[in-house]
């Protein structure tokens, strides 16, 4: 079995920064895309950045301020945030598509338990 676990939210002023960390573990898988969603209060579900071998895709809203950068070795992928707005205050969600060999061969998206960011004016 896959998860996912994320860590880093919190609470920060306006025009900080911090960093999230997501981690993928399990056995026998493989990780394809790896990325961030938001949820803001009143607001759908936003993709923030993802990154794959071919690339990273950032939304508008955060292009400039944010980085993804993933640690392949570790299963793991960070976002660097900086420059914060209070409407970047939102549950943020790790999202990864995995691949799975044992004991199929099996292509599923996994989701972590979301992280609080916080950003006050």
């Amino acid at each position: 079995q896959v998860q996912l676990v994320e860590s880093g939210g919190g609470l920060v002023q306006a025009g900080g920064s911090l960093t999230l960390s997501c981690v993928a573990s399990g056995t026998y898988f493989t990780v394809n895309v790896m990325g961030w969603y938001r949820l803001g209060e009143g607001r759908q579900r936003e993709l923030v950045a993802t990154t794959a071998t071919h690339g990273t895709n950032y939304a508008d809203s955060v292009k400039g301020r944010f980085t993804i950068s993933r640690d392949i070795a570790k299963n793991t992928v960070y976002l660097q945030m900086n420059s914060l707005k209070p409407e970047d205050t939102a549950v943020y969600y790790c999202y990864a598509d995995v691949t799975t060999v044992l004991p199929t061969y099996t292509n599923f998206e996994l989701w972590g338990q979301g992280t609080l960011v916080t950003v006050s004016s």
